[in-house]
Parts: C-alpha cells; sequence; structure tokens
C-alpha cells in the first residue's frame, strides 16, 4: 500500500469530466456555430449582456426616484428613558452601568436620556445628551446632570 501524501492525491472518480470542445467540426455535435445559435450579440466573440441591461425599456437605476440624501455624518444616539433609570442604584449613573443592566447594548454609541416616565431617586446622570424633559426630571428628583 502506497502512503498517503500530497503527491498521491487524486479527486474522485467521476468529479472531474472532460471538458467540452466546441467548434472542431460537424462531426463532433457542436461544430460550425459552436452551440451558440446564429447571429446576434450573444453568438459573438465578447457579447456579453451586462445584468443591468434591460434592452430599449428604461434602466431601473433611471426610473427610480432620487431624492434628498443621506447625512454621513449624523450622529445617532442610544435612547433611554427615564423610566429605566429606575432600575438603576442611587448615586452616579454612567454609559457603563446602563450596559451592565442590560438598558443599552454598547458603550460606543453615545446615550441620550429621553423624559418619558417618572423618576423615584436622585441619580447624577452622565450622558452625550438629554432632552429638555429628562434634564427638568432629573433636577426635580433631587438628581445632577453632566454631559460627557
Amino acid at each position: 500500500m502506497t502512503p498517503l501524501d500530497l503527491s498521491s492525491l487524486k479527486p474522485a472518480s467521476g468529479a472531474r469530466g472532460k471538458r467540452r470542445r466546441v467548434g472542431r467540426g460537424p462531426g463532433s455535435g457542436r461544430g460550425k456555430t459552436a452551440g451558440r445559435g446564429h447571429k446576434g450579440q450573444k453568438s459573438r466573440s465578447g457579447g456579453n449582456i451586462k445584468p443591468w441591461m434591460e434592452g430599449g425599456q428604461m434602466p431601473i437605476q433611471r426610473r427610480i426616484p432620487k431624492r434628498g440624501f443621506t447625512n454621513q455624518f449624523r450622529e445617532e444616539y442610544q435612547e433611554v428613558n427615564i423610566s429605566s433609570l429606575n432600575k438603576c442604584q442611587p448615586g452616579e449613573v454612567t454609559p457603563d452601568t446602563l450596559k451592565e443592566l442590560g438598558v443599552i447594548k454598547s458603550t460606543r454609541q453615545p446615550v441620550k436620556i429621553l423624559g418619558m416616565g417618572k423618576l423615584e431617586a436622585a441619580l447624577h446622570v452622565k450622558a452625550a445628551a438629554f432632552s429638555k424633559s429628562a434634564a427638568e426630571k432629573i433636577k426635580e428628583a433631587g438628581g445632577k446632570t453632566e454631559v460627557v
């Protein structure tokens, strides 16, 4: 038995068929037009049709409306309502503590505190932004806001 090494490897039988050679005379069954039919763009060499080609129809990229724009410099905040802050222990609340409690997903994205709900404890909240109502409710509860 021969040892198994890279030089003795072969594909499984039937895995690799013979290449079809077209345009090799009438006896081959694929001579003359070589299976491409008669005339037309697809019969010519290099006559490939691009995926976006639609014949004479107006192409989709020209049919769809192009209005407005997307601001690539927009800042997307993770929004946290005041009611979610009730889960926190009294004291300092940072994005890290919110992440530990599962209120936000990531500390990479800035956090904005919104004013929905009621705050029950006095908290020192640190976040990237606060809505007016959220800042008022935190101060009413005896807490502080700090923009980080």
